[in-house]
């Protein structure tokens, strides 16, 4: 005996081949299960579950209201000639300020060669250390320029600034000391450096 194959009620029809009406068909639709791995609705956050963090403009990631990211300090690479040139430039510009504020003031002025000389000595590269404490009393004396008491004549220039220099030697030799610590406190840094990392001179 031949058995016919039963199928199923086709969906949106009645049992006897007649359609279902449209809202019918729709509110089948509406309750049928929803696939299994994506419960809830798409797009709400369900309680209790963390919601990941957005890349935050640095590159990572950070919680909302975080602080921004520090920028770092600078830390430019000086060669010794731009070295030279950095703090020379500098002393001439303090003795001018100083010649305008000041009336030239010595005192001042020698106070303001100590953080150059600090300055000098971090931003020279590794192997151009010994350039500061080099470069440092021909700053200072470039920068004594506008600030040395002189005349008209050339001769009464030079000695005006001769002058200035055997009076402000003590913090020439201050400054320049400065400028020979921070080297070697760099240099004794390198050197610890470059023995935990096994690293070979750069």
């Amino acid at each position: 005996m031949e058995q016919h194959r039963t199928r199923p009620p086709h969906q949106g029809t009645r049992p006897g081949g007649q359609p279902l009406p449209p809202q019918a068909d729709r509110e089948g639709n509406r309750r049928s299960p929803r696939p299994s791995g994506r419960p809830g609705r798409p797009g709400v956050r369900r309680p209790g579950t963390a919601v990941p963090a957005e890349p935050s403009a640095s590159g990572g990631t950070g919680a909302p209201g975080a602080p921004g990211a520090v920028r770092r300090l600078p830390n430019p690479r000086l060669t010794g000639l731009g070295g030279g040139l950095f703090s020379g430039t500098l002393m001439f510009l303090l003795g001018c300020l100083d010649q305008v504020l000041f009336e030239g003031s010595l005192t001042v002025y020698s106070v303001l060669f100590l953080p150059v000389c600090v300055l000098t000595g971090l931003w020279v590269r590794g192997p151009e250390l010994l350039a500061a404490p080099v470069v440092a009393p021909i700053a200072f004396t470039f920068g004594l320029l506008p600030v040395a008491r002189s005349g008209d004549g050339a001769g009464e220039r030079l000695a005006g600034l001769v002058t200035a220099l055997a009076t402000q030697v003590g913090w020439l030799y201050a400054g320049t000391l400065l400028a020979g610590l921070t080297i070697l406190a760099r240099g004794l840094r390198r050197a610890a450096t470059r023995r935990r990392t096994g690293s070979p001179r750069r």
